[in-house]
């Protein structure tokens, strides 16, 4: 597998691409001739979405698996100590078999922990990191910190300091004093409890540990995705769709509460007309984040809500959107990332089905150090069940760094 399968998939994606503008134009153009959509038409669109989506899929596949390492890939020697952990905790894993915390320790340099429990070997913790990535978007955009303890709080500057001017001998006045607020974002413990028979355990061809990496990402990676997009706060993250939005500028806006643009059309975007273009809402939406959050900016919406922005054009005639043109690119909208999270609400009346975002600073994703695993034979037999557990949490660290489009 090399570049080239890569370059032909985004050929294939791009061919596909201008195949449902073309379709569109046609369409467009007979509703400008006041000939109404056609049906036709339209079907034929979404067999070339689909066409396209299929493309990304498999462009998807072919760069996770290049980008997937080897054992040892990391340039570094394998560390003897991870290799012992790695080959006890299987041991562990199929028999059940208990081994010296000691070896835990050298491996991962962290404690049991009071709970029970074995530490989950650091490649396969890493496998669950990187399926969690894939799978769930906001976590490879926001700010990810690593934390020893549940009791986690981050300052945060909201920039209260006053100055002012003076002459050289006119008095000076006191200024405001700077304001700090202090955030902590929700917690909550994230489990899963894949089941095996002992007997898939003893077959030598089953690898228990990618089946329990595999099964365990799965499953932590939705739960993520839905609670860092609309977790409540209680006993998980928060969602960044869960805070108070506001149509207030952010001079005068609380701390805390996110802007929001509206379309003016409940459920949907602007009617096109001569006066009024539905893509404008994109332009007002960039323009709300202040130029020091643009750089690194995206825009998060549904596979749906996206498939209705590839039509729309700007008041010069060019698509908005644009598919990948090499490797290492991506999907943009007006220039910046887009990325999709089927976790986003679809269309509808006072939905907030679309952010532009810098993520890595308005949104903080904090990880308990370690990936715990329970071994109990006893609850489910003949099948032996593996309660994994991971404390994770999630907030909104600075507001101004996040745009919603509302559709009222």
């Amino acid at each position: 597998m090399d570049l080239s399968e890569i370059k032909n998939a985004i050929d294939a994606s791009n061919t596909a691409f201008e195949e449902f503008k073309k379709i569109n134009d046609a369409r467009l153009a007979k509703i400008e001739a006041g000939k109404g959509d056609d049906g036709d038409l339209k079907a034929k669109m979404e067999l070339a979405f689909k066409d396209m989506e299929e493309q990304k899929k498999l462009l998807h596949v072919i760069e996770t698996k290049l980008a997937r390492p080897a054992l040892g890939a990391d340039g570094k020697p394998i560390n003897e100590a991870e290799v012992e952990h790695k080959a006890a905790f299987g041991k562990f894993m199929r028999k059940g078999v208990d081994y010296d915390r000691e070896i835990e320790r050298k491996a991962l340099n962290i404690g049991s922990g009071p709970d029970g429990g074995y530490a989950v070997p650091k490649e396969i913790d890493a496998a669950i990191t990187a399926f969690a990535v894939n799978i769930s978007p906001i976590r490879s955009l926001a700010q990810v910190v690593q934390i020893g303890t549940s009791d986690y709080h981050k300052l945060v500057d909201v920039r209260g300091t006053s100055s002012g001017w003076v002459g050289q001998t006119a008095a000076r006045s006191s200024t405001n004093t700077p304001q700090l607020a202090d955030v902590a974002p929700p917690m909550g413990e994230l489990y899963a409890n894949p089941q095996a028979t002992q007997q898939m355990l003893d077959d030598v061809f089953f690898n228990a540990e990618a089946w329990l990496s595999e099964s365990v990402a799965t499953e932590f990676a939705r739960a993520e995705g839905a609670g860092f997009v609309n977790g409540t706060g209680i006993t998980q993250p928060r969602g960044f769709l869960q805070y108070t939005n506001v149509a207030t500028a952010d001079a005068t806006r609380a701390f805390g509460s996110i802007e929001f643009v509206n379309t003016g059309a409940s459920g949907a975007f602007a009617t096109v007309s001569s006066t009024v273009n539905p893509a404008d809402i994109f332009y007002t939406c960039v323009s709300k984040l202040k130029a020091a959050y643009r750089a690194g900016s995206t825009w998060v919406m549904n596979k749906g809500v996206l498939f209705t922005v590839m039509g729309f054009k700007d008041n010069g005639g060019r698509y908005v959107y644009s598919p990948m043109t090499a490797p290492g690119t991506t999907d943009t909208l007006l220039g910046y990332p887009v990325v999709e999270a089927e976790d986003m609400p679809a269309l509808g009346a006072n939905s907030y089905s679309i952010a532009f975002a810098n993520f890595k600073l308005a949104y903080l994703i904090v990880d308990r150090m370690g990936t715990r695993v329970l071994r109990d034979p006893f609850s489910n037999k003949p099948y032996i069940g593996f309660y994994t557990t991971k404390r994770v949490g999630g907030g909104v660290v600075n507001s101004e760094a996040i745009k919603l489009i509302k559709f009222i």
